[in-house]
């Protein structure tokens, strides 16, 4: 089965991509692009992770931030993975939102680890004490194991998001207690995570009275990740209604 990196293409780089090591206390790197970077924690691995600052960011005007969670990657390392799903597919589906995204590299394992728990908590910590963000419009997205990852994250830390878009995921088994408004995305033709769990998810939390969607594709497989484009473009306006 060929891998997700095999299989991204037509991957849009909007600017140069720097590189910076951003230690706790530094001041933040407010310039237009798209950085990498790595936040260092004591007694704990490093964060590794991408983010793209929008050109009209002002340190003045908070902006929205999408957290994306990358897929899943062969042999356990992760590394470069956020900066791959950014650039492939999130970064161009939800750029008019003119939010500030940052895409970390799991942590030695999937997103649902006690870990990658604790890594994505930690740098949403730091992103929204750096920069001039907009705490009522935080989003969380991700595709395959990242789609998975953002059902997980925003059931685990709801107080901390708006809104989730899973994209290609395998949902919870229920939805009990859910609140959050979800946009899902998904494929019929998906071979790796059939469309009928997400869309029981979706049934069972529209049933309770949830703002929730699914956006059903079809003549799409999951490996190819930037074919997802069109549809993660259509969470901009309805992020705009659920920000209302």
């Amino acid at each position: 089965m060929p891998s997700h990196s095999t299989l991204l293409f037509a991957i849009l780089i909007w600017l140069p991509v720097s590189a910076f090591a951003q230690a706790p206390g530094d001041s933040p790197v407010p310039t237009p692009g798209v950085h990498r970077a790595s936040l260092p924690r004591a007694g704990e691995p490093a964060i590794h992770y991408v983010i793209s600052i929008p050109r009209s960011y002002s340190p003045s005007a908070p902006v929205p931030l999408v957290l994306a969670l990358h897929f899943g990657v062969r042999g356990g390392d992760a590394t470069g993975a956020g900066g791959d799903v950014l650039q492939a597919l999130i970064g161009p589906a939800l750029a008019e939102l003119g939010a500030i995204m940052v895409a970390p590299d799991s942590v030695r394992g999937d997103w649902s680890s006690p870990e990658n728990e604790k890594a994505v908590s930690a740098l949403l910590d730091e992103i929204a004490g750096r920069y001039a963000i907009d705490k009522k419009k935080i989003v969380v997205t991700g595709y395959s194991m990242g789609g998975t990852g953002s059902w997980h994250i925003a059931e685990k830390y709801p107080e901390r998001f708006s809104a989730a878009i899973p994209v290609a995921s395998r949902p919870p088994a229920s939805a009990a207690g859910w609140t959050l408004p979800v946009l899902a995305i998904h494929s019929r033709d998906d071979q790796v995570a059939p469309i009928g769990p997400a869309e029981a998810r979706i049934a069972e939390l529209q049933k309770s009275g949830v703002n929730a969607k699914l956006i059903p594709l079809t003549g799409i497989t999951h490996y190819e990740t930037s074919r997802f484009r069109d549809a993660l473009r259509q969470a901009v306006p309805w992020l705009r209604e659920v920000w209302k």
